[in-house]
């Protein structure tokens, strides 16, 4: 059987992993003011539409994923040619409707399917599973690394299925932010009041940073620290522990909202790489999407791994 592969441009990956592997993307298109680009996880152009808009206007930003007949087209137009089972993993449905996009394309998708694979020689049925990974970001690519690594492992359609539902209940998303005030002004765009102005106020006159939680769908902030760096080391020192208590993938995926290289030289940063190589742990290391940079703001980090939920320590 061959089974596709496929994520929205919020998933943070390594373009290179995502071809080399044969996921697909499904682009999400930004717009700031008269600038557009659809976000196909290419870092440069990411890079260079940041530092030309983000930093000033992304918080006035719409954000474009695919819609319902854009998903159908691209399904009868050439996933179900290429593959008789596709996984289409998403972004939270808490947070973006592609999930729903994607449910309510899946439907015409299954009743049109028949006469595009007979046309190409191909009269076997196809199936298709929508999945939401219920997490953001680099956490999505928790869900879509183990889809890869069991494809490649042979493993039948109704073994990853039931892996993929189950990991993205247990996929953990950490993100620390540097600017409270565009996060704010982000939030209220989009109508969510998830951060005030008054903690907005406090965190920056302060330089307090929260670390913010996400699993099965709900973000919270679960700590609160003075200063970025500090915030960040904190966050790397929780993971290592997590680590090393064992995690439920061989997986870590970072992205950060900006140069790879400023990430690096965070504080935390290279005991956390050792760890991942002491304990066979995979590191994946991306620049965040465009999208997430417009919802989150320059400079945030986020982590991602598979464990139980436990107390940030």
């Amino acid at each position: 059987m061959r089974i596709g592969l496929v994520v929205d441009s919020a998933c943070d990956l390594p373009l290179e992993y995502l071809k080399q592997h044969d996921v697909t993307v499904l682009p999400i298109t930004v717009r700031i003011g008269e600038a557009v680009l659809a976000d196909h996880r290419d870092e440069e152009a990411t890079l260079e539409f940041l530092h030309a808009h983000v930093a000033e206007r992304g918080a006035e930003a719409e954000t474009m994923p695919f819609t319902v007949q854009q998903i159908r087209d691209l399904f009868l137009q050439r996933l179900v040619i290429d593959y008789d089972y596709v996984f289409c993993m998403t972004i939270t449905r808490s947070r973006s409707p592609i999930f729903d996009n994607a449910q309510q394309a899946s439907f015409a998708i299954l009743n049109d399917y028949k006469s595009v694979r007979a046309a190409a020689g191909n009269t076997t049925p196809f199936a298709l599973r929508v999945i939401d990974t219920q997490n953001l970001f680099s956490a999505q690519g928790i869900t879509a690394v183990e889809a890869v690594r069991l494809r490649d492992a042979g493993e039948g359609a109704p073994k990853i299925r039931a892996r993929l539902e189950n990991l993205a209940l247990h996929t953990q998303g950490y993100m620390v932010p540097r600017d409270l005030y565009y996060l704010r002004a982000r939030a209220r765009k989009k109508n969510d009041r998830s951060v005030s102005l008054l903690s907005a106020a406090l965190g920056s006159a302060l330089d307090i940073k929260p670390v913010l939680h996400c699993n099965r769908g709900e973000t919270a902030p679960v700590a609160k620290i003075k200063g970025f760096e500090p915030a960040v080391e904190r966050l790397f020192d929780f993971t290592i522990r997590r680590i090393r208590a064992g995690l439920m993938t061989p997986t870590v995926c970072l992205s950060y909202g900006g140069e790879l290289e400023e990430m690096r030289a965070l504080p935390g940063y290279t005991r956390l790489k050792d760890a991942c190589a002491e304990h066979n742990i995979e590191l994946f290391e991306s620049v965040m999407s465009l999208t997430g940079m417009v919802n989150v703001g320059k400079g945030a980090l986020i982590v991602g791994f598979a464990a139980e939920t436990m107390p940030f320590e």
